[in-house]
């Protein structure tokens, strides 16, 4: 059995028992009772980075509500599957991530969008300046290394390699990598992989550095697209609606004001967070910073952020039974920003 397939075994085995331990999950955060609504949100942040729901913190968006922090998290699943399990209040993932939790009948619904791609700011595929990898067909019996397995790279990469005529077989001869974001540079450097999925800040200050060049990017491959959100538990919703709503509130204007400020402005912003919070941590990497990638207004969802990768997953045989519909996973209800409006 190929490294990937029993990576997505492991994940597939990782959802089930995450279902069960759903079911007795704590509240947690959530407010004691009925009248009450919670004012603290537990969450997890990310090492030398700013997220939107803290530069929202920092500009006085959340109103009332506070965030805790708790940690620093390892990857999109991992997020989402604290959120679920009530060890921490919300969690951001890849959309396809999302759903294939959602379908395994853990009571998550997706409530903003936080990140995704455009012009500015993508994940780019890197190899050394001197690989012989250009075309889909290089990358059989290859090394691609991605900050985690059965996400948004991994979706990303597949669709392409698919697109290059790939075959099934063939796509499996592709070996899949975990690496921490921080470390996936170094890697390709020492030629302990061949390929270097990096994003955000982390691909700009690498790219900077000079001996890499990209072979394909998600933009290129799927134009302008929001690729993550927030999720909440329907649990957590039903009690907090009002804490939901300024959460959301919150992350649509800091979407806002990020996109509309000068670059060296929010950058500065984010160097003040990153010191304040006092975590002994690098703020190099915000200097980097483009955008957030967000395509919606407000960080609307769109039906096609989740479609896309429900088809996907369904054509790669992920998804078992009938085909979950989007609105199902996912709801504006919460974001001033749908239908034009505004905050």
């Amino acid at each position: 059995m190929s490294p990937p397939r029993r990576a997505i075994l492991r994940t597939l085995a990782a959802v089930a028992a995450l279902v069960v331990l759903t079911a007795t999950a704590g509240c947690g955060g959530d407010a004691a009772a009925d009248d009450a609504q919670a004012d603290e949100l537990r969450y997890q942040g990310s090492v030398g980075q700013v997220t939107l729901p803290e530069l929202a913190a920092d500009l006085g968006y959340l109103g009332d509500v506070k965030l805790k922090w708790i940690g620093n998290v390892t990857g999109g699943p991992q997020d989402i599957q604290a959120t679920a399990t009530g060890q921490s209040d919300f969690g951001g993932a890849f959309n396809g991530a999302i759903v294939k939790l959602a379908t395994a009948n853990a009571p998550i619904t997706a409530v903003v969008s936080y990140y995704g791609s455009d012009a500015q700011t993508f994940q780019g595929y890197y190899v050394l300046d001197d690989s012989p990898v250009r075309s889909p067909r290089d990358l059989i019996g290859r090394k691609v290394g991605m900050n985690t397995l059965g996400a948004h790279a991994e979706a990303v990469l597949k669709t392409w390699l698919a697109r290059g005529g790939l075959t099934s077989a063939e796509i499996k001869q592709v070996e899949l990598v975990a690496l921490p974001p921080v470390n996936t540079e170094q890697s390709l450097r020492q030629r302990q992989i061949d390929v270097a999925v990096l994003g955000g800040v982390i691909r700009d200050k690498a790219v900077a550095s000079g001996g890499i060049r990209t072979i394909f990017t998600d933009y290129e491959l799927l134009g302008a697209f929001s690729g993550g959100t927030y999720v909440f538990r329907d649990d957590f919703i039903k009690r907090n609606p009002e804490t939901v709503k300024a959460f959301v509130t919150g992350v649509g204007k800091a979407i806002e004001w990020a996109r509309t400020q000068p670059r060296e402005t929010v950058v500065a912003r984010m160097r003040d967070i990153i010191g304040k919070r006092g975590r002994n941590e690098d703020p190099s990497l915000v200097a980097y910073w483009k955008s957030s990638g967000v395509a919606g207004r407000g960080g609307v969802i769109g039906e096609q952020e989740f479609g896309t990768w429900i088809d996907w997953l369904a054509a790669e045989g992920e998804l078992k039974g009938d085909r979950p519909k989007p609105g199902d996973i996912y709801t504006n209800r919460f974001n001033p920003f749908v239908d034009g409006g505004s905050a």
